[in-house]
């Protein structure tokens, strides 16, 4: 079962339309967060302090945030906004009216630009689960190490990348993957509704050279 330090605890909860109410928001992502979410709990903020741990060089602290669902589905418009609105680092636990849950963080890094805002790089969810088997292992040296550790565990085999030596590095590689992965489908469907040998063929030859890069952006 998922469970942080106690004294990790925050436990408070915040109305839906802090998150839109002063904001510039599409109407249709303020009907998501109305018709979507039942519930938001600020439920425990992880620093090195109620973590007792070092503290980390781009990582400072952790939301946790407890999304309770009206329906089964939760449009990633709506995290989206929650993370660009926080300047910290997020964990989502999203609870479906089943009991069912599931874990999702987004990859982010710190402006260029020196502001506090954040660029949003890449989303990971876990599997929906029973509450009893939601498990995160939170042993870490510092906060960097446990915002690596978190963001590895969700993203799984999303996450593979044998060479890769930083977090960072992991994220564009697989980036790098899933960019190839999409051309790769958009061709082999262009070759089966192609009447043309030739031209088959000449896609085909696209095709094994993009895979070839798709091995390639695997191992690093």
């Amino acid at each position: 079962m998922l469970s942080f330090p106690t004294s990790t605890v925050f436990e408070r909860r915040i109305p839906k339309q802090k998150f839109y109410q002063n904001l510039e928001v599409p109407a249709e992502v303020k009907r998501l967060f109305i018709e979507q979410i039942k519930l938001i709990t600020w439920a425990n903020k992880l620093s090195a302090q109620t973590m007792n741990l070092a503290p980390g060089q781009t990582v400072q602290e952790i939301e946790v945030f407890s999304i309770r669902m009206a329906g089964d589905a939760l449009d990633s418009r709506v995290l989206n906004l929650m993370d660009k609105q926080i300047p910290y680092h997020l964990l989502f636990v999203l609870e479906r009216p089943d009991g069912k849950c599931q874990l999702s963080v987004t990859y982010k890094e710190a402006s260029q630009s020196g502001s506090s805002a954040f660029q949003l790089r890449q989303n990971y969810r876990s599997d929906w689960l029973p509450a009893e088997g939601l498990t995160l292992n939170l042993t870490a040296l510092n906060m960097d190490a446990l915002y690596e550790s978190i963001v590895r565990q969700i993203a799984g085999d999303a996450l593979a990348a044998p060479k890769a030596e930083t977090l960072q590095a992991a994220v564009e590689q697989a980036q790098a993957r899933e960019k190839l992965q999409k051309q790769i489908d958009q061709l082999k469907s262009r070759m089966r509704k192609e009447k043309q040998l030739a031209k088959q063929m000449e896609i085909r030859r696209e095709i094994q050279r993009l895979e070839s890069g798709v091995d390639a952006a695997y191992k690093g």
